[in-house]
């Protein structure tokens, strides 16, 4: 039919620029799972709100007794249970209220490509995804933030087509890197360097 006639965003921006805490929080959710820029944040949380504002709704129909409101409440709690924000025992919508931004970004593939052992660093994982070198079953996926369903987390992998699939290629993680159960190691807390003590002064012959 046609590409759309205006474009819009698929995010909302903070109200308020400059808060000092907020920056903060960004700051660590960008280091920790190796995020271009914030804009990747926004997206998360306006992705999120979406999901609170539906519970939200159906909470109130579902209180008045709409039997269509049932079924969307259903429906709801199995699509996110699909895409791995939800687990099986969870299965109401206060379940649904209680996601927070953690739970979306540990869900995107540049993420569970690194707690698989794929990549060294976050940051690593996304360049091999942008680069074409992993693929999902046997579809590669060139977007860090693709959002991996649960029965796709066992399909991720190095593209077959890509030479880091060689297991001797020098850009894939050691065996010795990673740790028993095959993950990625956290990367270690930085250590406070040490105070170098003042050499003691050298005494004279007349005990100056």
């Amino acid at each position: 039919m046609g590409d759309p006639k205006f474009c819009r965003r698929k995010y909302d921006t903070p109200s308020h620029p400059w808060e000092g805490e907020r920056i903060k929080q960004e700051n660590e959710l960008v280091a920790t799972y190796g995020l271009k820029n914030k804009k990747e944040i926004w997206k998360a949380q306006s992705l999120l709100r979406h999901f609170r504002e539906r519970a939200r709704t159906l909470q109130a129909r579902v209180r008045i007794g709409d039997p269509q409101a049932t079924k969307e409440m259903k429906e709801l709690i199995d699509r996110l249970t699909r895409a791995g924000l939800l687990t099986p025992e969870q299965s109401t919508l206060d379940d649904v209220l209680a996601l927070n931004i953690e739970g979306v970004l540990s869900r995107r593939l540049q993420t569970l490509a690194y707690i698989k052992g794929l990549s060294y660093t976050p940051n690593q994982a996304r360049q091999f995804i942008v680069h074409g070198h992993i693929s999902v079953g046997s579809r590669k996926v060139t977007i860090p933030s693709y959002l991996v369903k649960k029965e796709e987390e066992d399909q991720i992998s190095y593209n077959a087509r890509s030479p880091i699939a060689n297991e001797l290629h020098p850009a894939r993680p050691r065996e010795e890197s990673l740790t028993p159960e095959g993950e990625a190691p956290l990367p270690p807390a930085p250590k406070p360097e040490a105070k170098a003590e003042p050499a003691p002064a050298e005494k004279t012959e007349g005990g100056a």
